[in-house]
């Protein structure tokens, strides 16, 4: 598994597993409490070990009781992130509660037979190229409390609680809330839900479909009265803005809302594209032109445009010294 899996899955995170100075198998730390252990790889960056990796069989259930190694090395090396695998399912872990304490629950984590986008995206962050402490950590706290809050979500769709009933039906149910009201409503606020969010879920793909379906329309001829600008795009716009104002004149930078998504333009020309706000959807992304085509990212905050500064930067520099 470690040959077939593991070490694939390294080199693709740009890692030379054939230099023991970067990928050090077997790794043992002499203050460790138990002699002998060791965690399968420990990976080192700019002298200092930065992750450490312990691999487990396939067919193990990955718990809290595998990470005993990973706690007692994350204590005495300089390691910020721990990994724990079975080769399929991944698991990643920081010291969110504590500082040189490894947490209980991973803040990231995915099955290598299910990776989604969303997945490729954040494990960007752990390549060699793009290794940056504090940027993981500051997604480590945002992923960590959003699966902790979508756990929550999913357990009130499949057992609604007392006090969830009684707020969702305050508004549409005017008598006294009693054991046989929750019984009668409980079925029907779970049903509810489910409903909602299969109906959101249809509405995107219609909508998805009937753009497709439009795609010979511009979006310049859409018309103009299907177009809302949010104050989440006019935010969105201001920061990048203020990013690119380190290099180039913000008089110069231009906003032109469209019906899929939010161009921002240099000099107001479709040819000097900046970036896309794509944030008309559940998921929201930033689209990047330092490249020959637009790179989406995806965000979760406006505050994680600040993290694409140095691109967003890169792109306005290719437009300096260019007239209008």
């Amino acid at each position: 598994m470690k040959t077939a899996v593991v070490l694939p899955f390294l080199t693709a995170l740009e890692y030379d597993v054939f230099n023991p100075e970067e990928v050090i198998p077997e790794f043992c730390a002499d203050a460790v409490g138990k002699k002998g252990e060791k965690v399968d790889y420990a990976i080192k960056l700019d002298g200092e070990i930065r992750i450490l990796v312990e691999c487990k069989p396939i067919t193990t259930k990955l718990e809290k009781a595998h990470l005993a190694q990973l706690y007692r090395y994350f204590s005495v090396t300089n390691a910020r992130f721990a990994v724990l695998t079975n080769g399929r399912n991944f698991e990643f872990y920081t010291d969110l509660a504590s500082p040189n304490r490894l947490d209980e629950r991973p803040f990231f984590s995915f099955d290598l037979a299910d990776a989604q986008h969303p997945v490729i995206g954040e494990l960007k962050k752990f390549a060699k190229s793009e290794f940056d402490v504090e940027g993981i950590l500051k997604s480590a706290h945002r992923l960590k409390y959003t699966s902790a809050i979508k756990r929550e979500i999913a357990a009130i769709m499949d057992n609604p609680p007392e006090d969830f009933v009684r707020l969702v039906i305050s508004g549409v149910y005017d008598g006294r809330f009693t054991q046989s009201v929750r019984e009668e409503f409980t079925p029907m606020v779970k049903a509810a839900f489910r409903d909602t969010v299969r109906e959101m879920v249809q509405s995107r793909l219609s909508n998805a479909l009937a753009e497709t379906s439009d795609g010979d329309i511009s979006e310049e001829d859409a018309d103009e009265d299907e177009i809302v600008t949010t104050d989440e795009e006019r935010e969105g716009f201001m920061i990048v803005r203020a990013i690119v104002g380190e290099v180039m004149k913000p008089a110069r930078v231009f906003m032109r809302d469209q019906k899929s998504y939010c161009g921002i333009l240099v000099d107001n020309n479709n040819r000097k594209p900046l970036a896309r706000l794509h944030f008309n959807r559940k998921t929201k992304y930033i689209g990047l032109f330092d490249g020959e085509n637009e790179d989406r990212v995806k965000i979760g905050s406006l505050d994680e445009i600040y993290e694409q500064g140095a691109r967003l930067r890169q792109t306005a520099m290719q437009y300096v010294g260019v007239p209008a």
